[in-house]
């Protein structure tokens, strides 16, 4: 899941940052409204966290743009200001949710996970399956034939893309855009080494693989007879 941060406090941005990778999310960085303007309209990103106090462009103004744009990512505002009235005009600019500084990283990560959950119209943070393989995405557990398999960060990111994508061939370019923080360099065999790690955990210990490479293209998860 790849998410935009607008957050002009480095020392916020670092902290939220640095959190949602250890979720396992992928997070791209604006210090200004400016420049979160343009990545919100040039990038797809499944939700949006704007801060309203921001230099260049402010995040209400932000918000509104995005919005005239048709640019429809959940956005939640976050703010110093916890009156009534601010939280109104933040929803009515746009928003999707209002969250007040300081607040619990975990509060940040469960709301965002609503937001999207909502955007995607998946009315419960349930699980997906493909064949014995399963994902909860609640819990961040994964089991195939019922055993518990220990993923990191990464991989279970990894993991939940190719499962959100099962039987679609994925390119090594929309994997790093959508697990990773950067765009694809072909000089890099990241992407690779995770799936090759993915693999020893997810395929090889059971009867049939799931993560089949397709030469040139790049990966697809499926049932194959």
């Amino acid at each position: 899941m790849r998410i935009l941060l607008v957050e002009d406090d480095l020392e916020t941005a670092r902290f939220i940052t640095k959190g949602l990778k250890q979720e396992g999310f992928s997070v791209d960085h604006a210090a200004d409204g400016e420049a979160g303007l343009h990545l919100a309209l040039s990038e797809p990103y499944d939700a949006a966290v704007i801060d309203i106090m921001l230099p260049k462009r402010d995040g209400l103004t932000l918000i509104d743009e995005l919005r005239r744009h048709s640019v429809q990512t959940p956005v939640i505002v976050l703010s110093a200001k916890n009156s009534v009235d601010d939280r109104v005009k933040g929803l009515q600019a746009g928003g999707d949710d209002y969250l007040v500084k300081p607040f619990a990283f975990s509060e940040l990560v469960a709301r965002i996970q609503a937001l999207i959950r909502r955007a995607t119209q998946t009315t419960e943070p349930t699980t997906i399956t493909i064949g014995d393989l399963k994902i909860d995405l609640v819990k961040r557990k994964v089991f195939r034939a019922g055993k518990r398999i220990d993923l990191q960060p990464k991989e279970f990111a990894l993991l939940e893309y190719l499962m959100r994508n099962a039987g679609r061939v994925v390119s090594k370019t929309m994997i790093m855009e959508h697990v990773w923080d950067y765009n694809f360099d072909p000089q890099t065999n990241v992407v690779e080494a995770r799936i090759c790690r993915l693999r020893d955990k997810v395929d090889r210990p059971f009867d049939r693989p799931l993560i089949h490479t397709i030469r040139g293209v790049g990966y697809v998860l499926e049932e194959r007879d």
